[in-house]
């Protein structure tokens, strides 16, 4: 039949671009916001075409039809491979993070694949994490391809040969800056190197959510403390090598609640049917394009669609429960610790000071860490146990400066993290640091969260601390602050 196509996997790609009109009418004047409905492709996301690249490098390297595919998967990835699997002939066997919803699973299932599920809130190294079983089921599968997006080349080289050229022709070179959520780092690598090649001026912007690796590696060059958080497909709790960091021109992160808001609101009010990283992308361009000049051209990437959602997302007793809507209690955010102690000021120190200085900083002010910022930005903590271990390790002296001492051992977290998140960040950290817009602006450590829920339970008195007579407010172990 004239006009009809070989099979489905050849309705992959062209996606509309459509301009955002009412999510961004506060925006300064000159800024466009559009979006590339990557969730219209057949198999619902972008993954699409890294499903078609991935399986042509596989057979193009000896694979058969027969064989097995098998991937580690937060849904996307594997609905892409099991759509391109039915048409050529394959089995699938897909594992996947038990925070993923429910229609994701039946999604795959749906189309004859056997999925795995494993624990969330486990590092990515345990022999539990979906990345690990993954791989030994792949090891243990006779004739099977491990699609392996997190390190297979492929992944960043669909998209330099198919998403950048098909962006570049679809805008005729008009557009100023590239925005997409940073996952496995296909889509922001591929697509990016392609665009600046093309105009090296352009912008590429990476969104990542409050949680993940990303946005404190590449602020302040530091690998902190991952933590769970509930939006799906993007942010990572390590470095895929399929992902270019450089390529990034900024950075900006969102939370939970920002991202799961912008994604109803861009279906209600958009008519945008997408899913939580869509949402997350958007609300991550519009925070970033607030603190900028017109004239300029934004374009986001829309990764997948909303239908996957419907249990979580767009579920009113999902969103309350976990404490989304605006009429959720809750246990409170960040923001409301901090304001326990509105007097205190957080206390900082820099990568160049002296050992021997900032050890009287510590006895001074009766506390056991700092916050270490250089020009503004965020280097690192520094604590009591770190100095300890420099005094007694060596030859080392009181005049040396800190900055070979500076620790990972704490998460990053906003004024706007809810409660729940932060217990989960200070069961593995030495601390939280609070930064707002790169500016440190607190430090929360377990004391501090168990004074604060205390406070919130009628039903256990807190007593008044004890005030020395340089009238500190906080204990030994309590955050870098003095009033």
């Amino acid at each position: 039949m004239h006009g009809a196509l070989e099979d489905i996997t050849k309705a992959v790609g062209n996606t509309p671009i459509i301009r955002l009109n009412k999510v961004t009418k506060d925006l300064p004047a000159g800024i466009e916001v559009y979006v590339k409905c990557e969730y219209l492709n057949p198999g619902g996301s972008h993954k699409d075409r890294l499903a078609w690249n991935l399986l042509r490098r596989a057979e193009e390297a000896g694979l058969q039809p027969g064989g097995t595919i098998v991937e580690a998967t937060s849904g996307n990835t594997g609905a892409s491979l099991a759509l391109l699997a039915a048409v050529r002939g394959y089995k699938c066997i897909f594992v996947m993070p038990d925070k993923m919803s429910q229609e994701k699973v039946s999604h795959l299932r749906a189309f004859g694949a056997k999925v795995v599920m494993c624990p969330t809130a486990v590092d990515a190294d345990d022999p539990r994490s979906y990345y690990k079983v993954s791989r030994r089921i792949a090891d243990e599968t006779p004739n099977s391809f491990y699609a392996n997006q997190y390190h297979n080349p492929a992944n960043p080289e669909s998209h330099y040969l198919w998403t950048g050229p098909e962006l570049w022709k679809q805008t005729k070179g008009d557009l100023d800056v590239f925005v997409a959520g940073l996952g496995t780092g296909g889509t922001v690598s591929g697509t990016g190197q392609y665009l600046k090649e093309k105009k090296p001026d352009l912008k590429i912007l990476g969104v990542d959510p409050v949680g993940s690796l990303y946005y404190d590696f590449v602020k302040s060059n530091r690998i902190t403390k991952p933590f769970a958080y509930k939006v799906e497909g993007i942010g990572e709790d390590f470095f895929p090598t399929t992902m270019n960091l450089k390529i990034l021109d900024d950075i900006v992160r969102v939370d939970d609640k920002e991202c799961f808001l912008m994604t109803r609101a861009l279906t209600r009010e958009e008519g945008l049917f997408v899913g939580g990283s869509g949402g997350a992308a958007v609300a991550g361009a519009i925070k970033w394009a607030r603190t900028r000049k017109g004239p300029l051209k934004i374009l986001v990437f829309l990764a997948d669609g909303g239908q996957k959602y419907v249990s979580k997302i767009f579920n009113d007793d999902w969103m309350r429960e976990h404490g989304f809507l605006d009429d959720t209690p809750g246990l409170g955010t960040v923001a409301d610790i901090l304001h326990m102690h509105p007097k205190r000021k957080i206390v900082t120190t820099t990568s160049t000071a002296k050992v021997k200085d900032v050890i009287a900083t510590l006895k001074q002010l009766g506390i056991s860490q700092l916050p270490v910022v250089d020009k503004g930005k965020l280097r690192g903590i520094i604590s009591e146990v770190d100095l300890l271990r420099h005094m007694v390790s060596g030859p080392k002296t009181a005049s040396s400066s800190i900055a070979a001492l500076l620790e990972g051992d704490y998460a990053t977290v906003t004024p706007d993290t809810k409660v729940e998140l932060l217990q989960n960040v200070l069961a593995d950290a030495r601390a939280a640091l609070v930064t707002d817009r790169e500016a440190v602006v607190g430090i929360i450590t377990k004391i501090d969260l168990i004074e604060f829920l205390a406070k919130k339970s009628a039903d256990v008195p807190i007593p008044k601390p004890r005030v020395s007579k340089r009238k500190l407010t906080s204990g030994k172990h309590g955050a870098s602050r003095r009033a």
